[in-house]
């Protein structure tokens, strides 16, 4: 059995609709239920339950986007760094292995060798190696929280996007938003992003932090191309000038843009999608909203 903390945000709804397509049998419990953020609590949970593994998906986002971070620092500092330490004791108190969904955002800009950012690379977009937003240096302090954890797998996530449209969903957001950032990015495809993170704990490959994104990197541009010759969406799309354009028009915080190397899962054995593939699927199933 497996306990999702989480489960009712956008990562972990996609957790539990894995688990029920496979039969896997698990407990995501509501925090007004089971205060999970509480350690006596989550100490009872797993020891009531058992579980194999624990998945950690509860964090701050800020909704609609990271902005709203920066005026919810206190919550998004707890959701972030101060719940994942949390988590860390009592599993190890516990014995219990875990993965903690964690972010791609903690970099910004091109590695210097020109290749993408490995998980040996430090953060340089954190509270260590400012300007970041409030939300990517959260990220990062939790990355650092734990740091030599045992029987940890830190799982990093880059701009979600799959085939159904959702205000979480990257393609939902490019093809709704009045005018678009170029950039040049990784990208996670969440359906193969659940499943390669639970195969890091099914194959009990080593601990640590994976990179878990689509091979290749893909820009924004690229999107607005393989949306219009899907013909999901017929619209002319309008870009900023620049980063200084968006940023004094359409932004609070700067924006994390980077290429991630996937390469430490791959070699793992576990499979997936390149980038301009898994959108190219993505878009040629594309399930639109019920009320759109």
């Amino acid at each position: 059995m497996i306990l999702l903390l989480g489960g009712a945000g956008y990562v972990g709804t996609e957790y539990q609709r894995y688990f029920a397509r496979h039969g896997w049998p698990y407990l995501a419990p509501k925090r007004r239920e089971a205060d999970y953020t509480r350690p006596e609590v989550l100490q009872r949970l797993i020891r009531e339950h058992r579980p194999k593994w624990l998945v950690n998906c509860a964090g701050y986002t800020g909704k609609p986007n990271v902005d709203a971070c920066e005026s919810h620092k206190a919550e998004c500092l707890h959701g972030n760094a101060v719940l994942p330490g949390m988590i860390r004791e009592v599993c190890e108190a516990e014995k219990l292995p875990w993965g903690h969904v964690s972010s791609g955002c903690v970099y910004n800009g091109s590695h210097p060798d020109g290749r993408g950012f490995r998980e040996t690379d430090r953060p340089n977009f954190s509270f260590r190696s400012p300007p970041c937003s409030f939300y990517s240096g959260s990220k990062a302090l939790g990355e650092e929280v734990l740091e030599g954890a045992e029987n940890c797998w830190i799982w990093r996530l880059r701009i979600p996007f799959d085939h159904i449209d959702s205000p979480r969903n990257y393609l939902t957001k490019v093809m709704r938003y009045d005018k678009l950032l170029e950039a040049t990015n990784s990208l996670s495809h969440l359906g193969e992003y659940v499943r390669a993170t639970l195969a890091t704990l099914e194959r009990d490959v080593p601990a640590g932090i994976y990179n878990v994104t689509q091979p290749g990197e893909i820009t924004t541009r690229e999107v607005v191309d393989l949306i219009l010759e899907s013909g999901v969406l017929k619209k002319e799309f309008q870009f900023f000038a620049n980063e200084a354009d968006f940023m004094t028009k359409a932004a609070i915080t700067p924006r994390s843009n980077c290429v991630l190397d996937a390469s430490k899962l791959l070699a793992t054995g576990i499979e997936l999608t390149p980038v301009n593939e898994a959108v190219v699927n993505a878009l040629k199933n594309w399930q639109p909203a019920v009320n759109s």
